[in-house]
């Protein structure tokens, strides 16, 4: 009986390049302290936001991911064409199928990539980067762009005091790619699904077809979910430290999934991170962009500090599932 052949690839792999969308519009908190009754003081004290970016109507999330999908690889160098992957992460297609990731993967020209969206909410971009990093480890692919992407004002209601002025809209990419030394870590990752109504929607989209609900919107249980990603997910960095076997010190910088500020403080914290090490605050200008924050810190970061290119990165995204995923990465 003739045995069949299994793909290999190569031994390590990298990040290239980072690319970026935001949406069109700067909205600062005094829009939106009306209908939830609250103020530009209260908003920037619990969570650190001055302003966050918000496309307009006619921006989906599928040209988000296809401007920043397009300047990552456009700073890659690497052909179009020779990129056979394509990975979205994102909670906010419009439509369940067909998948952002074909329609993009056809606009950077990389068709006929593999392509497919996942939606692991914030930690998205995280699952994706380990996916990314194992199938072309296994062979299954050579180039991927991988891109964290939402427009989450589509699913706001902005009456909702627990999660509604957080949110923000945009995109960031990055393309993957073979390497001679170790670029991407092994990830910590995984879930916990006994606290799922902790933050997700509020609604399904069924119920509103019926008429029972109106249009479906995000909605968390803020206490809860600021303890599990302060006191659960401070263990899983420190996990993700271990398995790339580093140390705090060791870290240019630090990206945390733009959730809160008062949570990135006390990761900081209780990381023990030297005052060398630059931490990601996008959250500021940009507000909470779930899968899309991640690349999109990376993004602002290398543009404000390019001496951080070549230097070591902690990301960690947490969110709805729940779900986490942290890996340490070599900065393009």
């Amino acid at each position: 009986m003739s045995t069949l052949k299994q793909a290999t690839g190569p031994a390590y792999t990298r990040i290239y390049s980072v690319g970026a969308a935001r949406g069109e519009n700067a909205v600062p908190n005094d829009d939106l302290v009306g209908p939830i009754d609250s103020s530009d003081e209260w908003i920037r004290q619990r969570t650190g936001i001055i302003t966050r970016t918000r496309a307009v109507a006619e921006t989906s999330v599928i040209e988000l991911s296809t401007a920043a999908a397009k300047e990552a690889v456009e700073r890659s160098g690497v052909d179009p064409a020779e990129i056979d992957l394509v990975i979205v992460a994102t909670i906010s297609n419009p439509k369940q199928t067909p998948s952002v990731a074909a329609i993009v993967a056809d606009r950077i020209g990389a068709t006929p990539a593999a392509a497919y969206d996942m939606n692991a909410a914030c930690a998205g971009y995280a699952y994706a980067i380990a996916q990314a990093d194992a199938l072309i480890r296994a062979g299954a692919a050579r180039h991927a762009v991988v891109i964290g992407a939402e427009k989450l004002s589509d699913v706001v209601d902005p009456t909702d005091r627990s999660i509604s002025f957080l949110l923000g809209d945009g995109a960031g990419a990055v393309v993957i790619g073979p390497s001679e030394t170790p670029g991407i870590s092994a990830t910590i990752w995984g879930s916990d699904g006994s606290k799922s109504d902790l933050v997700g929607m509020n609604h399904t989209l069924t119920d509103f077809r019926d008429g029972k609900a109106p249009w479906p919107t995000l909605r968390q249980e803020g206490p809860s979910v600021f303890r599990w990603a302060v006191w659960e997910m401070a263990k899983v960095a420190r996990e993700a430290l271990e398995r790339a076997g580093i140390e705090a010190s060791d870290l240019a910088a630090f990206i945390p999934h733009q959730a809160n500020m008062r949570i990135i403080e006390e990761f900081a914290k209780q990381l023990r991170l030297p005052e060398s090490t630059v931490i990601a605050r996008d959250i500021e200008t940009t507000g909470n962009t779930s899968a899309a924050s991640i690349p999109l810190a990376t993004h602002r970061l290398l543009e404000e500090h390019p001496e951080l290119s070549g230097g070591l990165a902690l990301q960690i995204g947490f969110g709805a599932g729940l779900v986490f995923g942290a890996q340490v990465v070599v900065l393009p």
